[in-house]
């Protein structure tokens, strides 16, 4: 039997804009439908944030979360991930509020500080509907915090719920701050490691970088973690590639990249999980339902999710 791969999808994010895809969702009615679509071409999770419908901010308010949540539980049996990163620019008071109040079978969790950067796609994007946006992108003073006492505190509020983690790591110093998470007991196997690759302020994009991530990984987990790789940008699917054929698992989505091709834009978040799944089969691998990696994960069910 091939080995089962998981797709996760990112269907919206906090970085891009509305003005830069007319595919990215921004209402309660789009997250739910593009989670639902992705859910049906080929990804086991769906990794949720929301936004304000009129003006397409992030917003990390638990009732901006119901609205979309009850809907794809509703139409779906994927297994939902919600983000504790939500913006940069939050508390993790704030980001951390949806999951505690939800309780899903997955929570993002992201695995050190750092520098957040994304100025650099106003080299591509000039005209915007939204005041927000501009200054948004054009800011070079983000320092995304994630402290040792914020990742602490992350996980006390939701491991006693029975949520796991997507540990987001985006460079090795995050992978060796998860270790000590789990030296500590505070986190336990199967790791679900998010390896981030290509997004300016983190490590780089380049095949090395992916081989020397996969490589620390492994010294530090061996069989305690399950792999998966986020390529931003035009990066996305050359880093999925890689990822498959040496054993991890994928994530797409409009968060992550707005691109389907070389200069042409994904259509939909469901048109990106289709690329990856043709890049899985193609290496003659399968594509994990949802009922499978909540097996590979170890997660609680999608019973559990409380909406």
């Amino acid at each position: 039997m091939s080995r089962k791969v998981i797709i996760t999808c990112a269907v919206t994010g906090a970085i891009h804009t509305p003005s830069m895809s007319k595919a990215l969702p921004v209402t309660p009615q789009e997250i739910a439908d593009a989670a639902v679509d992705a859910a049906e071409a080929g990804a086991a999770i769906v990794h949720l944030h929301a936004r304000n419908p009129k003006t397409g901010q992030p917003d990390q308010s638990p009732e901006a979360f119901a609205l979309f949540l009850k809907i794809i539980k509703q139409r779906s049996n994927c297994v939902i991930n919600l983000t504790t990163g939500g913006a940069p620019t939050m508390t993790v008071d704030e980001r951390v509020r949806p999951a505690a109040v939800y309780k899903p079978e997955v929570a993002s969790l992201n695995m050190g500080s750092m520098n957040f950067a994304f100025f650099g796609m106003l080299n591509r994007f000039k005209k915007f509907e939204h005041d927000w946006e501009l200054k948004h992108l054009q800011n070079k003073d983000i320092v995304f915090r994630n402290t040792f006492q914020d990742i602490e505190y992350v996980l006390k509020t939701l491991s006693e719920t029975g949520t796991r983690f997507e540990f987001e790591c985006y460079d090795t110093a995050h992978l060796y701050n998860l270790n000590y998470f789990l030296e500590q007991g505070m986190v336990k196997p199967p790791l679900f490691v998010q390896t981030v690759f290509g997004l300016q302020g983190g490590t780089g994009a380049h095949p090395e970088d992916v081989l020397h991530m996969k490589r620390t990984a492994d010294r530090l987990f061996g069989d305690k973690m399950v792999w998966s790789v986020l390529g931003a940008g035009r990066n996305q699917l050359p880093i999925a590639a890689m990822a498959a054929a040496m054993g991890g698992n994928i994530r797409v989505g409009l968060e992550d990249s707005l691109w389907a091709a070389p200069g042409r834009m994904a259509a939909s978040n469901a048109e990106q999980v289709t690329l990856a799944r043709k890049i899985i089969e193609g290496l003659g691998l399968q594509v994990a339902t949802p009922d499978e990696a909540r097996e590979i994960l170890d997660l609680k069910g999608g019973d559990k999710l409380e909406v």
